[in-house]
């Protein structure tokens, strides 16, 4: 295996560093990335946060795993790249100094701008070794994302990654123009994405079902002798949709990440700041949460619930007629909001 022009034998564990770019001040920025190797052949799994730079829970799971010293394969190898977007992460933001999202940016140019240079030279050095992964991300601006997988569902490779994972939600999510799903996906190369908290704060519960889910899926691959068993069933969710609001003011969420929401239930309310009024807020649809804000001030328009659909004759409703079709412009998969 070459990596960065270093090859690494089977049984070997090496660090190496992507040099990317220089910032104004000179200062060298490289990417670490660890690799782990078997000496049993067998496939290569990519291990990856940090895509977007304030998303911590992504970098703090793989930083454990580094740390705790979890990741020797049974067979094949392992690449783990704690932080892809290091001047995001510097910058505590999701973006590269340009302004541009790395994860709208793949497959990346030698000479385009930061983000398309850090895409680029991934798909260079990373993408033609790995035979699939997990791209692990967070909620964004003020949003919350409960433990959830994100996948292209009727795909045999990305569904027995899902299964084996089996977090608490499931969801079929399309391949974003720009995105490492959709790169990976024309090359034959399967990538979850899994969601968890939100931006620039850890969630333990979230980190915890990150670290299990993967042990999961390197079991499911034969690189892990054993795997804690999932809690309960994942709950798949053919379509999502998020519910925004109608009017401007304060808003007060009655409803909490993860729970089942009824058609016509009251979950939270508007209010001008000045006590004049208050409106009530129903869901049109029913549905779990999975995708909860929690910034107080909101305009019209904004993303409140990220809601998940079980029910297939609501589903197929939903697709002809959409409450709010529009998704923020936040992170994947600007999907994140629905962020990946």
């Amino acid at each position: 295996m070459l990596i960065n022009g270093l090859t690494i034998r089977p049984g070997e564990q090496v660090l190496t560093r992507l040099v990317i770019s220089r910032l104004p001040s000179g200062t060298v920025i490289d990417v670490p990335v660890h690799v782990y190797r078997s000496e049993k052949p067998g496939p290569t799994v990519l291990l990856m946060a940090g895509m977007h730079g304030d998303e911590v829970n992504g970098i703090e799971t793989i930083r454990r795993l580094i740390r705790r010293d979890l990741l020797h394969p049974l067979r094949g190898t392992i690449i783990a790249i704690p932080i892809l977007n290091i001047y995001g992460f510097l910058n505590f933001s999701r973006e590269v100094p340009d302004g541009k999202d790395v994860n709208r940016s793949f497959p990346g140019h030698p000479r385009g701008s930061l983000a398309s240079r850090v895409a680029h030279r991934f798909m260079r050095e990373i993408m033609p070794l790995v035979d699939c992964g997990i791209d692990f991300h967070t909620g964004g601006a003020a949003r919350s994302n409960f433990p959830q997988v994100r996948c292209q569902l009727g795909s045999p490779d990305g569904d027995a990654l899902a299964q084996a994972f089996a977090a608490p939600f499931t969801l079929h999510s399309s391949l974003r123009p720009g995105s490492l799903r959709e790169a990976a996906f024309k090359q034959g190369k399967s990538i979850i994405v899994y969601e968890a908290g939100e931006s620039l704060r850890l969630d333990e519960a979230g980190i915890d079902m990150a670290i299990a889910g993967t042990f999961r899926v390197l079991h499911h691959l034969g690189m892990a002798p054993e795997a804690a068993p999932p809690a309960q069933p994942s709950i798949v969710c053919l379509r999502h949709t998020w519910l925004r609001a109608k009017f401007a003011g304060l808003f007060r969420s009655h409803v909490q990440n993860g729970q089942y929401l009824e058609k016509g239930q009251t979950y939270g309310s508007v209010a001008d700041p000045y006590g004049e009024q208050a409106v009530r807020l129903e869901s049109p649809v029913s549905g779990y949460i999975i995708g909860l804000n929690h910034m107080p001030v909101v305009n019209q328009g904004d993303a409140l619930l990220h809601v998940g659909l079980v029910d297939e004759a609501e589903a197929a409703r939903l697709a002809r007629n959409p409450p709010f079709n529009e998704k923020p412009g936040d992170p994947e998969e600007s999907e994140e909001i629905e962020v990946e």
